[in-house]
Order: C-alpha cells, then sequence, then structure tokens
C-alpha cells in the first residue's frame, strides 16, 4: 500500500507544492521563504518518519501570514490524501517533547472530525517573532489549518517553557511524533478503528 499524497494550491497570495509519505523515514526538502518555519517543517518529517517535500512562494515581503497558513493547509490536505480509507491505522497518538527549558505534549486522533486545542503558550509567544520573520503568534493558526484540512483532532499543550524558539519546536516535534503513531499501521486491525467502520 502507498500512502502518498500530493497536493497543489495556487491563490493570489501563494503557490503551494506539498509531497508527502507516510512511511518514508524522514527524508526533507523545504522551501517556503521562511526559514525558522522551514526549520519546523523539517523537523516535523523527521520526526515523523515522513519523506515531505514542500515548496511554496508567497508574498511574504508583505507578512508571512499567508505563506505559514497556506503551507499548513495543503500539507492537512495531503496527508489526509495519504491515508486514503484509514484501514489499519493506529487511529490515535500522542507524545511529549522536552527541548531543554520547555515542556510540550500532542494528541492526534485521526478521526474525520476537525477539532483544535491549543493551550498554555505564554503571553509572549503573542508578539515574539523568531528570527526577525516568524511570528509565534501563528502557531495556533498552523495547528488549527492541519487540523481543519487533514480532518484530524488535535490536542497541543505546553506545559513549560520560557523561549519561544524551544516552545515552538517542541510543540510540532511533539505533533510529528503523535502523527507517526497516529497514522502507523497495526498489524491487529484489519479495518477501520472505529466503532462506527468509518472514519
Amino acid at each position: 500500500m502507498t500512502r502518498v499524497g500530493r497536493v497543489e494550491r495556487v491563490t493570489k497570495e501563494s503557490k503551494v507544492l506539498v509531497e508527502i509519505d507516510l512511511d518514508g523515514t524522514g527524508t526533507t526538502e523545504i522551501s517556503t521563504g521562511v526559514p525558522f518555519y522551514d526549520h519546523m517543517l523539517d523537523a516535523l518529517g523527521k520526526h515523523g518518519a515522513f519523506d515531505l517535500t514542500v515548496r511554496a512562494e508567497g508574498d511574504v515581503e508583505l507578512d508571512a501570514h499567508h505563506t505559514v497558513e497556506d503551507v499548513a493547509i495543503v500539507l492537512g490536505q495531503a496527508i489526509r490524501q495519504a491515508l486514503g480509507d484509514k484501514k489499519g491505522i493506529r487511529r490515535f497518538g500522542d507524545a511529549w517533547i522536552p527541548m531543554d527549558e520547555a515542556l510540550a505534549h500532542a494528541v492526534v486522533d485521526v478521526s474525520g472530525r476537525p477539532y483544535t486545542v491549543h493551550t498554555g503558550e505564554p503571553d509572549v509567544m503573542q508578539g515574539f517573532v523568531v528570527g526577525g520573520h516568524y511570528p509565534t503568534v501563528l502557531n495556533r493558526h498552523v495547528f488549527e489549518s492541519l487540523a481543519f484540512h487533514g480532518h484530524l483532532a488535535l490536542h497541543v499543550r505546553v506545559l513549560d517553557g520560557r523561549d519561544p524558539h524551544h516552545i515552538t519546536e517542541a510543540e510540532f516535534k511533539a505533533v510529528a511524533r503523535a502523527l507517526r503513531a497516529a497514522v502507523e499501521p497495526d498489524a491487529r486491525i484489519t479495518g477501520i478503528a472505529s466503532t462506527k467502520g468509518a472514519l
């Protein structure tokens, strides 16, 4: 079974291509024009063990917002496409990730019902810009867009942290590990992991 998604999206604000292989080895090729976001997406691919290609061009000279959001939208769509009928997957996954003083927890349910809970980021995240180009206030928007378009229930909690870089990185790595666990095949599940018979 090949679990690969490939989605392109073109608007007046951005042009985005995402390819993802859920059964990869963590090979990534990322270029969004937002260097810190590239770093986070690279971490998502590597820690999720997904082969991930992201190529995006957008109006980053205006603001990173459009490109960051549009990449998250397309990434969610590509994950949903790669999952296909979702037969034989674990469905649920969670991960605790520390990064120095920061600690993040993520839980994923590949439920088919989009929902996001994002809590615990300190107030400093509302006005901080990593590297002069990535506003950490976008973190919640990334996770909401990913969950909505991937049809995931996603909970992301920050339990501790001072440094916005560390907090953000812990969150992305936690989401990667939780998603990896949720989409992994489970040999004991031959159909859909739901009493409804569909996800």
